[in-house]
């Protein structure tokens, strides 16, 4: 349905390895997607490309990262939903226009992508690919061969509507942007005299750069051997609308995503989830990995004991950015393992950030029960998810959604609990440091208030 990636990007002075950095980066942001890898580099003046499908270390596991004359590069991993899951449609995407070599790296989602392309085929356009991505390249070019590259991707992001963090690479310069709403996360770090921009900060950390700040919401830097220099829209909508779901699940919790530490804000989570729903119990377990932060918070703010009841698999990939509900299944069956010796005639509450469809969540509470658990009590560090989202996250139609077609006492019987509770929308707000009258994140998959109109 939508796209959720990860990008990179480095610009040097000099030669500094500039791809090989490029692999650790993408390394760091493995998941985020797990289906395709690539990278773009500057050599000699100039863009190569080369990307694969499977993970980053199964792309570049045969392929020479020649660095000797690399300057500057760009990267991208892909979790596929707008657009088949092919090879056409991994990224950096790269075309040769009028004004030279340009590539692409995006993360996000436009809602309005099919009417552009049907409007720039009708202008003489050919699309490679099916991915919502190639039209934002293919539109920046149509404008830029008439009136420069940076006036034409002003040109062009002013017709395109939904969600974008977006990395561009010429010759000449290594450009960021964000979309106005600012949806989708894009950092800048500086490593001796080389500027980085990265979707999270994890990835500045792998390679021992240090965070300066996020690229803010509508704005556009340039970065070139004059330094950084940006640019902001004269007109910024009044709110922003940041991905709440960054904080949730998708980001790693070493990560500073928005301006915050997201374990911080998971701990915080789980903290005031104790507060509005406490039980019994006798100890706290995570569901790994994403559960973890969550569950200390809230095993701190009952002071109950916190105990890893459930074993990972860390050979095994994250069930939700698996595309195909069959393999997503299949390693619930093989991802966790429970401790029968921590588990066994306790009453256990079990956390976790979300819940989508359900069938992860009933296989889990069934192992809990089987290695011995007297009770299992779930608590959810999220809101009910009752809507789709339409801006880069692979949440299902709303009829596939557990809390739109069940009440919570349904949900509750149905995963076979012994009680069910999520953190308010309130509660989520606060531990993001944000508020319901000035909150500064997009919470349509909790509430239906989508800041653009969307069909679904």
């Amino acid at each position: 349905m939508r796209e959720e990636c990860g990008i990179f990007g480095i610009w040097g002075h000099e030669p500094l390895a500039a791809a090989r950095l490029t692999y650790l980066g993408l390394f760091a942001l493995q998941h985020r997607g797990q289906e395709s890898a690539g990278i773009t580099s500057l050599q000699e003046g100039r863009l190569k490309t080369f990307k694969g499908m499977g993970l980053v270390s199964e792309v570049f596991l045969n392929s020479r990262l020649d660095d000797s004359s690399t300057t500057a590069a760009i990267g991208h991993v892909r979790y596929s939903t707008t657009g088949t899951s092919i090879l056409e449609n991994a990224q950096p995407i790269s075309v040769t226009y009028a004004g030279g070599q340009l590539a692409a790296a995006h993360n996000g989602n436009l809602v309005n992508a099919d009417t552009l392309r049907e409007s720039l085929e009708k202008q003489g356009a050919a699309f490679q690919t099916t991915s919502d991505s190639e039209v934002i390249i293919q539109l920046i070019v149509n404008h830029a061969a008439s009136c420069g590259l940076q006036q034409g991707i002003t040109q062009a992001i002013s017709s395109i509507k939904g969600a974008y963090a977006l990395i561009l690479l010429t010759n000449k310069e290594l450009i960021g942007i964000r979309d106005e709403f600012g949806f989708r996360p894009l950092c800048i770090g500086r490593l001796n005299d080389s500027f980085v921009l990265a979707s999270e900060s994890c990835a500045l950390d792998i390679i021992g750069a240090e965070y300066i700040r996020d690229v803010e919401p509508g704005e556009m830097v340039i970065i070139n051997h004059s330094g950084l220099t940006s640019r902001k829209p004269e007109r910024q909508p009044k709110k922003y609308k940041q991905c709440i779901f960054e904080y949730i699940y998708f980001s790693r919790p070493d990560s500073k995503v928005f301006g915050r530490s997201v374990y911080e804000v998971r701990k915080r989570s789980g903290q005031q989830l104790a507060i509005e729903s406490p039980v019994s119990a006798d100890i706290v377990i995570p569901i790994p990995d994403s559960g973890v932060s969550a569950a200390l918070g809230y095993a701190e703010g009952c002071g109950l004991k916190y105990e890893l009841g459930l074993i990972r698999n860390h050979y095994v990939g994250r069930t939700f950015l698996n595309p195909k509900q069959s393999i997503r299944e299949f390693g619930v069956s093989i991802k966790l393992n429970p401790v029968k010796e921590v588990v066994a005639d306790k009453r256990v509450i079990l956390v976790d950030d979300s819940i989508v469809r359900g069938t992860t969540c009933k296989k889990i509470i069934s192992m809990v029960r089987n290695a011995g658990a007297k009770e299992v009590h779930l608590r959810i560090s999220s809101p009910p998810i009752k809507y789709p989202c339409f801006y880069g996250v692979d949440t299902p139609t709303t009829k596939e959604l557990i809390a739109a077609t069940h009440s919570l006492e349904e949900t509750r019987d149905f995963i076979g609990v012994d009680s069910l509770g999520y953190l308010s929308l309130e509660g989520l707000l606060t531990a993001a440091l944000s508020s319901k009258e000035n909150n500064e994140f997009c919470t349509a998959c909790f509430d239906g208030e989508y800041p653009h109109v969307v069909r679904g």
